[in-house]
């Protein structure tokens, strides 16, 4: 009987020695290579200036690298074009909710997406009020979007993106100056939904209940955080190499 070894699984999102220096020569990522297979769900952490929105804005072809490679559902991606697709499959949620709110109304935000991806004005508007129900903002279709509220403004975001039915979700600071009720809410979200995803976030807690595994990223490179670490919170647990904070905590120091 012939033995056949396991096969690997091919990574959703792959890079491979990726560097990017921002316009007037800050080095930012070095020889970074890093792999999100399916089902995975990763948090990265590191410090302001560490590059984790940079490696979200590479991936998404927002930003081209200095060198490397990039390949997404098994294709290497390398001009616009080849990007376009992969902005259908892979939903990107902004940090700052303005920059990703644009419409009058929420209804108009959130069937924008499917809109752009080629479903009728109905099923668009089906497909919003589905979203918004499962999100429990039943209600909102009619509200102003620039009169939101900070964490209503995260969760119509978080809307948006979720109606684009994405295969793999990047969350850049999501929970960022978020109540604690809305953030509750947020990590019931994601605990429901059976995607593939990486997390940008400096707040432990939330992390560390809605990923697998943590990364961080620091000096351009990007390692498995698996050590416990004393820090300044004064205790001991994972990832405390690098900068983060904790939902109780009254601030990031």
């Amino acid at each position: 009987m012939d033995q056949h070894p396991l096969k690997t699984p091919q990574p959703i999102i792959d890079l491979e020695g990726i560097s990017y220096a921002y316009p007037g020569g800050k080095s930012v990522l070095n020889m970074l290579s890093f792999q999100l297979h399916e089902k995975e769900k990763i948090g990265v952490i590191g410090p302001n200036g560490s590059g984790k929105t940079t490696l979200f804005h590479l991936i998404m072809g927002l930003i081209k690298p200095d060198s490397g490679k990039i390949r997404i559902f098994g294709k290497e991606v390398r001009q616009e074009k080849d990007f376009r697709s992969v902005r259908q499959r892979i939903g990107l949620l902004f940090q700052d909710a303005d920059d990703q709110l644009f419409s009058p109304t929420v209804l108009e935000d959130i069937a924008f997406g499917p809109l752009n991806q080629g479903k009728t004005v109905q099923e668009a508007r089906a497909i919003a009020f589905e979203t918004l129900h499962s999100l429990a903002l039943e209600g909102f279709e009619e509200r102003i979007t620039y009169k939101l509220s900070g964490g209503e403004k995260k969760l119509v975001s978080l809307a948006t993106v979720l109606a684009m039915q994405p295969q793999v979700l990047l969350l850049d600071e999501p929970t960022t100056g978020l109540d604690a009720e809305t953030t509750e809410r947020i990590i019931g979200i994601l605990k429901r939904i059976d995607l593939s995803y990486i997390f940008i976030s400096h707040n432990m807690d939330f992390i560390s209940q809605t990923t697998d595994k943590i990364y961080g990223l620091n000096k351009g490179q990007i390692f498995l955080e698996q050590e416990k670490v004393p820090h300044s919170h004064f205790h001991s647990h994972g990832y405390g190499r690098l900068p983060h904070s904790h939902s109780e905590d009254h601030d990031s120091s």
